[in-house]
């Protein structure tokens, strides 16, 4: 749980949730941050953690030799007591006892010891960094279904809707045994039947979703939602507000890929918007891209691409007033001008067709850089998405007006009890303690790892790389060992797919562009002799098994061709092989031209590595790894210091909302 104690909201007894943790004076700061990291230190000691399985052991006999119904009738009496006492420790290891006792009988998965450990982190409000394929899905029955028997609706929250489907039936079983409901809300549902699912006792569910249903709760209440005025309203039926609400509050939320979610995600607000077309926004969109091209890089704006962000020079201020002198209107305000050229440089400048979006159908549909999933209903905002439409020569959609808005940052540190589960969030620790409360707690593999990691290759140039990518991707091809080949965007994973087409090698594409059949891609993705390429692995929930004779071939072989924006993807990726103790390898062919790296050079750290790159210089092969490194941390920090931003912002943005009576 959060170390602050944070108010209530007014009301609090129809719609649970946490206030805002009064963090406005550095000593504010300063108290909640000591706080917090005390209370996450005692309650993230080993010694408290291993317990629970101790514990568990202690009553799981009692629990095996039952007939099933005797076991429904134990889980009646420990629903009773837990509702009755709440979720004290050796009411928890009795629940944990139940558990895995009904999942082994009616799904045949028992939960191993180490699930035991991550299913106590969870319940205890810390995120449990659970290796990659070691049951994260079946981990998080623990505590939803302790915390939902206890009386708690609960929230298991992932990061599409093809998982929140999935894991909700593969999971039913243990709930139903249990006498408890399960659900799923899914953005395509209507809004009746949102509001069903979200009165099942653990619902499954997507981040987004989830924030969205609240914004419109959020609006329909508007600032008069009093406990009393809401209960007043009861008396008008269905009309009364309370009836129409999609959630039950903020109780109890589990968040998959906890570091996409908490941290990737945060960068972006979420936004409910209406439209407010404007008759001349084609036309303005048009100026504006021929404005921008006609101004010169480096003299009239500088592209910063280390935070991929455009500034105009005095001289490009100056062009800017001369060039709109004749256009008038919208072009008359100097605010307005310079918002609308410097989006424009951005358009044409920083994003890039078949990375950052694709277009569909004659549409601009933006992809999600740290998933390699369209998002088909989300845009960018300030008219920049109606600059990239008009760029790629798209019908221009409507501009819309924000009703609510929140960011991820905000919205999960609502909930009155949050936890997360991920393979990789030591990277990001800091920033989930300082900004959710959360400690972040490693729990060991089942098996012993047999991952085997080869050396980086590191190569001047990209053709060089790619060439050396193919030699390998055929040379593992011809032993008949499965490979998985990692891209950063669809751009690159469409040259992989050229090059080894022309070397003459079967393959099969996974990027934003088939993620329709990504389950049938995957699931053959470990058989004897199969290639497959892969825009960014980071939340897929890819469980690739090993296929006949592949273990002795050494096992899948993950290779990655270019460095993500966070090494937590890369790590993600790795995670792909060796599952479960398999045996697997990774290895990373890199270029000094990729893009991770291209922000960062003609610098002082590219001149000292040049300096150790000689041909022959012992230390080369070093120096360029170390820069490499260097160019990822300090895009790490970059990505990190605008999530901090952002909430700031956020947070100040709610104030004025909130003073002007708006609800958010």
């Amino acid at each position: 749980m959060f170390d602050a104690v944070a108010p209530a909201t007014t009301f609090d007894e129809i719609y649970p949730e946490l206030g805002e943790i009064a963090t406005d004076e550095w000593l504010d700061r300063l108290g909640v941050a000591l706080t917090g990291r005390v209370s996450r230190a005692v309650r993230s000691r080993p010694q408290r953690i291993n317990a629970i399985v101790d514990r568990v052991n202690l009553v799981a006999d009692s629990y095996a030799g039952l007939k099933e119904d005797a076991l429904r009738e134990a889980a009646r009496e420990l629903k009773r007591e837990l509702r009755r006492d709440g979720l004290r420790d050796e009411l928890v290891a009795r629940a944990f006892a139940l558990i895995r006792e009904t999942a082994g009988r009616v799904l045949g998965m028992r939960h191993f010891d180490v699930q035991l450990l991550g299913g106590w982190v969870l319940i205890n409000g810390m995120v449990a960094e659970m290796h990659t394929g070691e049951g994260k899905t079946l981990t998080a029955t623990l505590p939803a279904c302790a915390a939902a028997l206890a009386g708690i609706p609960v929230h298991v929250i992932t990061v599409n809707d093809y998982l929140v489907e999935r894991d909700c039936e593969l999971m039913r079983p243990i709930y139903e045994a249990l006498g408890l409901t399960v659900a799923a809300a899914t953005a395509e549902m209507d809004h009746r039947s949102r509001q069903a699912a979200y009165l099942a006792d653990v619902v499954y569910c997507t981040n987004k979703t989830v924030v969205f249903d609240y914004l419109r709760d959020r609006i329909l209440l508007g600032s008069n939602s009093s406990s009393l005025h809401l209960k007043l309203e009861k008396i008008y039926g269905a009309d009364a507000r309370i009836r129409r609400l999609l959630l039950r509050g903020l109780n109890f939320a589990i968040v998959d890929e906890a570091d996409s979610v908490l941290a990737d995600e945060a960068r972006t607000p979420l936004i409910i918007s209406a439209e407010a077309s404007s008759p001349d926004e084609a036309t303005v969109a048009r100026q504006a891209l021929d404005l921008a091209q006609q101004l010169v890089v480096g003299d009239d704006f500088l592209i910063i691409k280390s935070e991929r962000r455009i500034a105009l020079t005095e001289t490009g201020h100056s062009r800017v007033i001369d060039l709109c002198k004749s256009l008038g209107g919208v072009w008359n305000g100097a605010l307005r001008r310079e918002e609308l050229v410097t989006q424009a440089l951005t358009a044409l400048n920083l994003f890039v067709r078949d990375e950052h979006y694709l277009v569909r159908d004659g549409k601009v549909q933006v992809v999600d850089e740290f998933t390699g999933r369209v998002m088909a209903d989300r845009s960018w905002g300030q008219g920049l998405h109606q600059l990239i439409e008009t760029k790629e020569g798209c019908e221009i959609t409507a501009r819309r007006e924000p009703l609510a808005r929140i960011s991820y940052q905000r919205f999960f540190r609502r909930y009155r009890h949050l936890s997360g589960m991920t393979g990789t969030a030591k990277e990001v620790a800091g920033e989930l303690g300082d900004v959710y409360g959360l400690a972040v707690v490693p729990v060991p593999t089942h098996r012993p790892s047999r991952r085997i990691y080869t050396p980086d290759r590191i190569f001047e140039t990209e053709d060089e790389k790619w060439q050396c990518v193919v030699d390998r991707v055929a040379e593992l091809h011809a032993k008949g060992a499965p490979v998985l080949l990692g891209t950063r965007s669809v751009a690159a994973s469409e040259v992989a797919s050229r090059l080894l087409t022309e070397r003459g090698v079967e393959h099969s594409v996974l990027n934003a562009k088939q993620d329709e059949v990504e389950a049938e891609i995957v699931a053959r993705a470990g058989e004897p002799g199969r290639i497959t390429i892969a825009t960014n692995m980071a939340g897929r929930g890819t469980d690739i098994k090993l296929g006949p004779g592949v273990e002795e071939l050494g096992g899948l072989h993950v290779i990655l061709s270019e460095r993500h924006e966070a090494g937590r993807i890369d790590r993600q990726l790795a995670g792909r092989c060796a599952r479960q103790g398999d045996p697997g390898s990774f290895e990373a062919i890199l270029s000094l031209e990729d893009p991770l790296v291209l922000p960062f050079k003609g610098g002082v750290f590219e001149w000292l590595m040049r300096r150790f790159t000689r041909p022959g210089h012992p230390k080369a092969d070093a120096a360029k790894k170390r820069f490499i490194d260097f160019a990822q941390w300090r895009t790490e920090r970059t990505q990190s210091g605008v999530r901090r931003k952002l909430l700031k912002s956020d947070k100040q943005q709610g104030d004025i909302l909130s003073f002007s009576g708006r609800p958010e």
